[in-house]
């Protein structure tokens, strides 16, 4: 059977709808940074989804073409995650998505390497010149000790899911850890395009440590 990391790594995938504290342990991801609205179609982050995609897709059917990545196992897309800040952190400043600033990600299975992901940006190149491959990075990164909590509803509505999450790390002794590589981050369970966005999930995920 294929690996699904939703289903294995359930305390990464699987949160409830209350705050809780999870130990996120380094994982290997293809990341984009960039900027700008989210929702242009011609923007910034439609391509870096793009390019994420179009990488992560060729790693995956890479056996199809008779090459097959030592330790290669079958495995289930993971869902795109998505670290959001922008440089002036105030409320006013984050119903502005024209300055938003993001990190774009996949994540990868453990066999991937720097060799591997090298040959998948060949993969690409071949396929969709277009893509600037030079904007993916393939990295391994350990989130750590975070409060993370299940947010149901459009994005629109996160802010309550996020005072609830800071409630809790208060409550818990806790302390917000937040710098230039520990953001605010969202992994999306739910596609926007489809489907109710009352019933959308959306992970959010906020780094702290002990007080």
């Amino acid at each position: 059977m294929a690996t699904d990391y939703k289903k294995q790594d359930k305390e990464l995938y699987q949160p409830g709808t209350e705050p809780s504290v999870v130990d996120v342990p380094e994982m290997t991801f293809i990341r984009v940074d960039g900027e700008g609205d989210p929702n242009d179609p011609e923007g910034e982050y439609a391509t870096a989804v793009e390019l994420l995609y179009a990488l992560s897709y060729a790693i995956k059917m890479m056996p199809r073409s008779g090459e097959i990545p030592e330790g290669y196992f079958d495995y289930v897309m993971p869902p795109l995650d998505g670290y959001w800040w922008v440089d002036d952190d105030t409320e006013r400043a984050f119903t502005d998505k024209s300055k938003y600033k993001w990190t774009s990600m996949l994540r990868q299975p453990e066999f991937v390497t720097p060799e591997l992901f090298e040959k998948a940006r060949a993969i690409v190149a071949k396929k969709k010149p277009g893509l600037d491959l030079s904007k993916a990075r393939l990295v391994r990164f350990r989130e750590g000790l975070c409060v993370q909590c299940m947010h149901v509803g459009p994005f629109s509505t996160e802010k309550e899911t996020i005072a609830r999450m800071m409630a809790f790390t208060a409550a818990n002794g806790l302390l917000e850890d937040f710098s230039d590589i520990r953001r605010h981050h969202e992994i999306y369970l739910s596609d926007p395009r489809k489907g109710d966005p009352a019933r959308m999930k959306t992970i959010l995920r906020h780094p702290v440590r002990r007080a």
